[in-house]
């Protein structure tokens, strides 16, 4: 069955779970679930009542939640389709990066499967996203980068960014003021004593001075 046959709410929902813990071992709690989608405890409880109802997902009382199989399909079609999205807003309609997140919410929605197909074949089937996320294959496939944390990375390390959060757009905005985006290469360094932060310098660019609500959106890979 097509996730089209869904509710926009139970997509938005799928989706969320997935993207929760794509990135991250924590578990997916409801406080979490609320936080991302803006939302009340309590509609989040409702709403997780229903997807169980619906065998998309698996709860214990005020435990974490977890995908079924066919919640995990459902949610892997709609990342796909929020990715190729932002990947065609992108590459063909001039948007930047910090743009699109809003604009896949609402489009993700209306595309048929049929659509979703020819925005793939029209990209040449893309694998990233422009935020340096995964896409998923038409079969389900996906293939995480290896990457780590630049909040985890040594002093002294040269890395190549490989992904930054979408969650804040003024984040991506002041990267892209810094000359620092997907496949950047990167020089980290400490910060000064106390402060929780690190420097990084992309090649020809100056330093800049990074806190954890930057440090934490950016996933890195080693150089070779």
């Amino acid at each position: 069955m097509s996730v089209s046959q869904l509710s926009a709410s139970s997509q938005n929902y799928l989706k969320a779970i997935w993207g929760l813990q794509e990135w991250s071992d924590a578990p997916v709690t409801t406080s979490a679930l609320a936080s991302k989608l803006a939302v009340q405890l309590s509609t989040v409880s409702d709403a997780l009542s229903r997807l169980a109802a619906q065998g998309f997902i698996e709860r214990e009382p005020y435990g974490p939640v977890a995908l079924t199989e066919s919640g995990q399909a459902y949610a892997v079609q709609m990342v796909r389709r929020h990715r190729l999205i932002e990947t065609f807003l992108v590459q063909l309609l001039g948007y930047r990066w910090d743009q699109v997140h809003d604009e896949a919410e609402s489009l993700e929605h209306a595309a048929s499967d049929f659509m979703v197909d020819r925005i793939d074949e029209r990209l040449g089937f893309p694998r990233r996203d422009p935020h340096g996320d995964p896409i998923p294959g038409p079969r389900g496939d996906v293939t995480i980068p290896d990457a780590t944390l630049l909040s985890q990375i040594a002093s002294g390390s040269r890395v190549v960014v490989e992904r930054i959060s979408d969650d804040d757009p003024r984040l991506l905005q002041f990267f892209t003021d810094q000359g620092v985006g997907i496949g950047t290469i990167i020089n980290v360094e400490a910060g000064s004593p106390y402060s929780d932060a690190l420097e990084i310098t992309a090649d020809g660019s100056t330093t800049v001075t990074l806190g954890s609500s930057a440090t934490d959106a950016v996933w890195v890979s080693h150089t070779c």
